[in-house]
């Protein structure tokens, strides 16, 4: 990936995820297509109204077809987590956040969060039942719900019985993870005409990671390496689609809270490269388009030459940005690629692409500024737009019901609305190209923390960044990656330099803090500061 990619512009991804939000979720919005929501009140699994995102502008599946129940935990809840992550509270609108219980699938028996709230629908899109990534990752999505409001009636139940599954699931696949699905009802791995996808423990793991720091149960923390030791011992590539980087963060944070060792190169490797079999060729795209570069965006690598997804892309910020915590050896990389994927990821949305390289820009209108294409891709897969010059923005909402989805439905809502993400972690410096990356936004169930944040210099020469801290507070700047301290009582802010190509991590530590060691740890007044510490005598 270039150092400095080009044409460079970092927009503000958290004004466009406040944006998203007032926007979509507008029961009287006006214009063709819109609203983007409905309520469907078949009441499935509780008895209360359910939110409906669309999953695509004028996805006929959706709205009040199909009595209004298809629609999709990845939109509602990847909205929903995106605009608290910003700092919006979704329970105080309508509690968008207690709606998201609906997902829970108990009326099956299967007791864990699914991609849509019954079956009466899922054979419609999407993989509910049967494709295993689209029946783990809404779990994921759920804890980081949880994560943002612990005190929402009913979650602690949610949680623990979803933990419970995973952790009974782990026991029965002892170490072997190669099915297309599990069968939560039946309590059976499975396979069908899907490739097996080991990387599901990944997201095994994850969650029960995350119930272990919850409730301190010692059999989460015995699931969550027992899922990722699954994980480490593949022998080829197991990716399948944005499970892996959660395994590659775990690996890092396990080693670096419970000394553990797992091999976080060869998961980060597996995030990245590209080489799975599977799920051919997916992981991180690299490439200059017809002067326009699209590292850093993430999908298949091999597909009409590399389609890069949205929400993919987004959504990898979640676990890779925190990993750099718990290992800085890994900043300098995390930190030039997130340069990329910011700067790319504006290509998906028609006011940052120009018209030439997208399929439909005289319908941009519908998107009101703040739905993007799902994907960016170097030919595109439909005849009527091949002879566009990559890279071009398009999306597959009318390939999944054909004839009847229009070509409005290339603008993807729910990739759209995971931009919170970007927009809690991505804040601009005083020096353009360089980023300051907040560490702590998605670091979910982390125990307690300092403000932390990285910076990388993309630039060939030195660089002076300003770090503001917060207002009142008195702190020391203490950097991970040289294990030292680099401006002593700040109160306002700071100028600190970066080397050419280099990364800090900063941490804001209170000033006059007591300095203590344990094991490889530095901790001030008893909070970790440093995983990896060089020990001082």
């Amino acid at each position: 990936m270039p150092n400095l990619p080009q044409p460079l512009q970092i927009i503000d991804y958290k004004k466009l995820a406040v944006s998203f939000d007032s926007t979509v979720y507008d029961f009287n919005a006006k214009g063709k297509f819109w609203p983007m929501v409905w309520i469907d009140s078949t009441k499935k699994n509780f008895p209360q109204n359910v939110v409906g995102v669309y999953t695509a502008v004028a996805d006929v599946r959706q709205g009040t077809n199909n009595k209004g129940m298809f629609h999709e935990a990845l939109a509602t809840m990847g909205a929903t987590l995106g605009a608290s992550l910003v700092g919006i509270d979704k329970s105080k609108q309508q509690n968008y956040v207690g709606m998201l219980k609906n997902y829970y699938n108990k009326e099956t028996g299967w007791n864990i969060m699914m991609n849509n709230t019954c079956p009466e629908v899922a054979l419609l899109g999407g993989g509910y039942g049967r494709d295993w990534w689209y029946d783990v990752y809404p779990n994921l999505l759920f804890y980081a719900v949880y994560d943002q409001y612990p005190k929402e009636p009913g979650f602690d139940e949610i949680a623990k019985s979803i933990a419970d599954k995973f952790y009974n699931a782990d026991l029965i696949l002892n170490g072997n993870y190669d099915y297309s699905y599990f069968d939560y009802g039946k309590m059976k791995p499975m396979k069908n005409n899907i490739c097996a996808q080991p990387d599901a423990a990944a997201g095994h793991a994850w969650v029960l990671y995350a119930a272990y720091k919850k409730w301190g149960d010692p059999r989460y923390l015995k699931g969550a390496i027992s899922a990722l030791t699954a994980l480490e011992s593949q022998k080829i590539n197991p990716t399948y689609e944005l499970l892996m980087p959660f395994g590659a963060y775990l690996s890092a944070r396990i080693n670096a809270e419970e000394g553990k060792n797992f091999d976080t190169n060869k998961m980060l490797g597996w995030t990245f490269d590209g080489t799975a079999i599977c799920r051919e060729g997916w992981g991180v795209l690299v490439g200059n388009w017809n002067g326009i570069d699209i590292s850093g965006t993430v999908g298949s690598t091999v597909d009409h030459g590399g389609y890069g997804f949205l929400m993919n892309t987004y959504d990898m910020a979640w676990p890779m940005v925190p990993m750099v915590r718990y290992n800085q050896s890994y900043a300098a990389a995390i930190g030039k690629w997130m340069l990329n994927a910011a700067n790319a990821s504006r290509f998906f949305y028609p006011q940052h692409m120009p018209d030439e390289h997208e399929t439909i820009p005289q319908l941009a209108e519908v998107t009101k500024g703040v739905i993007g294409y799902e994907g960016i891709i170097k030919q595109s897969s439909y005849k009527a737009h091949e002879n566009l010059k990559g890279p071009v923005a398009q999306g597959d909402g009318p390939l999944w019901v054909p004839g009847q989805n229009p070509e409005e439905s290339q603008f993807s809502v729910y990739g759209s609305g995971h931009v919170g993400i970007f927009g809690s972690i991505i804040r601009a410096t005083n020096v353009k190209g360089i980023l300051q990356l907040n560490l702590l936004a998605t670091d979910f169930f982390s125990d307690k923390a300092y403000p932390s944040f990285l910076y990388y210099n993309p630039y060939t020469t030195k660089k002076k960044v300003s770090i503001k801290v917060e207002k009142g507070k008195k702190v020391d700047l203490y950097n991970t990656v040289s294990g030292s301290f680099v401006a002593r009582n700040v109160t306002s802010s700071s100028k600190i330099k970066l080397g050419p190509q280099s990364a800090a991590v900063i941490v804001c530590v209170p000033t006059s803090g007591k300095i203590t060691y344990g094991g490889s740890k530095m901790l001030v007044d008893g909070i970790v500061v440093d995983y990896m510490a060089k020990q001082k005598k």
